[in-house]
């Protein structure tokens, strides 16, 4: 993050770079808070807050919140913690009639969160799972969680990226004003990611 922090404050004093041309993205909250508690020390309040500086689940809320209706929910959507997302499961689980001794919701929750980092849908997860009883159960659920996720408007942790990865695929103006809008993109710990 130190690193970054430099570097946008470099881009900003050296070069005259606009700060809202700036976009710096982190994993955790508190990396952010540090990078922009330090760019505010090397460049102002002022101009620190133009740049972007978040998590990437934070940036991917705020590009959402702008464009989300495009891709079917509103911009008033919920974004469900750990313990929304497990109450939505066992509200399926009843629904589904799946005994969550048979497939613990864990389970389940953990296959959708995979194949949502994986960029697959229910169905493409289904096509490369062992497409047995277990599998089918699952699919079940997972078909069901995106059908009630959309009519609660609310989207889990791994949908902030995965839909806005769709909402820029899928809608190339929104995709262009964003490369318009971001000359400078800085990962923090971008072997990682």
């Amino acid at each position: 993050t130190r690193c970054i922090t430099y570097k946008i404050a470099h881009l900003v004093s050296q070069y005259n770079v606009e700060p809202d041309r700036i976009l710096a993205v982190t994993f955790t909250n508190k990396a952010a808070r540090e990078m922009k508690d330090r760019v505010r020390q090397l460049i102002g309040e002022e101009q620190a807050e133009e740049a972007w500086i978040s998590t990437f689940h934070s940036t991917c809320a705020r590009i959402l919140r702008r464009d989300i209706e495009k891709i079917g929910y509103t911009r008033s959507f919920m974004i469900y913690d750990d313990d929304d997302q497990q109450r939505v499961l066992k509200e399926i689980y009843k629904q589904l009639n799946i005994d969550d001794k048979f497939i613990p919701i864990r389970e389940t929750k953990g296959k959708i969160s995979d194949a949502k980092n994986k960029l697959m849908m229910p169905d493409e997860w289904f096509a490369k799972s062992a497409r047995d009883r277990r599998a089918s159960m699952i699919h079940d659920v997972m078909t069901e969680y995106e059908k009630r996720m959309k009519t609660l408007n609310a989207l889990d942790f791994d949908d902030l990226l995965l839909k806005t990865l769709i909402l820029l695929a899928d809608h190339p103006p929104v995709l262009d004003m964003y490369r318009r809008r971001f000359r400078y993109v800085m990962v923090d710990e971008y072997q990682t990611t």
